[in-house]
């Protein structure tokens, strides 16, 4: 399948663009004006790889792994189990090192980056993941505070008896957005599977990440259930215009919540195409 790369569709809040060539074009117009030059805004791009490929020994995942995403672009990345989905968000977000090539992460090297600086790289990014990783036996306004650890670490922020009240606070305000302020006080082990993931959803959003890393964000959830959440992730993420990367094996949710597709497939980048130029035959491809 060829690859194609095509302006963005317009989304409610704004019009996004796709960056996919390695080489940043400006091409800004320019207007004369009583003797000054008015630019063009070129969108920033808030996640690069360049050339990335990952084997773990002599196993290869995939290789030559290389585009751009633009600030506010929502982007599914989608193929068949074992495509090297999950191992390539991690490397996006610094979690594991790529065997060779460069990633940047919010106009920051991150796959040369020391500890320190890569912690608080992380610090600005959010990840929600198909396994929710609440802890059972805390509240869920405890659990939500954790969103807050790369930012401020340490035991205050472990449990809510011990946090500020400016954390305790800015806490209810991301389980107000969730629709989940009167489970505050509830034990995680007493929610739901929907309830659970809107409260990952909430200890993500609580820091007010740039960039919002989503792994299989419903896979564990009911169908019904399933597009609550998606319906609500996205909502969120398109009310703060936060750049979005997701994977996903439900291809109408890759077409219908993606501005862009990537599409991984034999270890190497298959797709990469605006959501509105698509459809599902585009995608099942991708899964032979």
């Amino acid at each position: 399948m060829c690859v194609r790369c095509i302006p963005t569709r317009a989304t409610r809040n704004s019009t996004r663009s796709s960056v996919s060539d390695l080489a940043l074009i400006k091409r800004p117009t320019r207007v004369e004006q009583a003797g000054a030059q008015q630019r063009a805004p070129v969108p920033a791009v808030d996640i690069e790889a360049r050339a990335v490929s990952k084997q773990f020994g002599d196993t290869p995942v995939f290789s030559d792994i290389s585009f751009r995403l633009a600030r506010g672009e929502a982007t599914a990345l989608v193929g068949a189990n074992g495509a090297g989905k999950s191992t390539l968000l991690r490397c996006l977000m610094g979690l594991i090192p790529v065997t060779a090539g460069t990633v940047r992460l919010l106009d920051q090297e991150a796959t040369s980056a020391r500890p320190a600086k890569l912690r608080a790289l992380r610090a600005r990014v959010g990840l929600v993941s198909q396994k929710h990783n609440l802890v059972p036996r805390l509240s869920v306004l405890s659990n939500v505070l954790h969103g807050l650890l790369g930012q401020q670490p340490g035991v205050r922020h472990w449990f809510h008896g011990f946090a500020p009240q400016a954390s305790r606070q800015q806490a209810m305000r991301a389980l107000e957005k969730v629709g989940l302020t009167e489970f505050a006080m509830r034990r995680a082990e007493r929610l739901s599977g929907g309830q659970s993931q809107r409260v990952a959803i909430a200890r993500a959003i609580v820091s007010a990440p740039e960039v919002l890393f989503a792994d299989e964000p419903c896979a564990s959830l009911d169908p019904s259930a399933g597009e609550d959440v998606m319906e609500l992730f996205f909502d969120l993420a398109r009310q703060d215009g936060v750049t979005v990367v997701f994977t996903s094996h439900n291809i109408d949710h890759a077409l219908r919540y993606g501005d862009r597709v990537l599409g991984l497939a034999q270890g190497r980048m298959k797709l990469d195409a605006t959501a509105a130029s698509l459809n599902a035959d585009d995608l099942r491809g991708l899964y032979d």
